[in-house]
């Protein structure tokens, strides 16, 4: 058996949501290039999935965090 990880991931810059299964805590975080393409996954996945907007990611930050 691996080792766990050790260190932080760090983001790519780009738009970021998270998604869970209903009633998760721990989700998948998908990244868009642009705001629209964000909007059009939020879209696309919020039937089958909680969808959390995480924000925009510049350096591995989140500098746009949602309202």
């Amino acid at each position: 058996m691996a080792r766990p990880v050790t260190r932080e991931v760090k983001l790519k810059s780009g738009f970021y949501i998270e998604l869970r299964r209903r009633g998760e805590n721990k989700g998948i975080k998908i990244s868009r290039e642009s705001h629209a393409q964000i909007q059009m996954a939020i879209k696309r996945y919020e039937n089958m999935y909680d969808v959390h907007y995480v924000g925009e990611v510049k350096n591995g930050k989140v500098v746009k965090p949602p309202k």
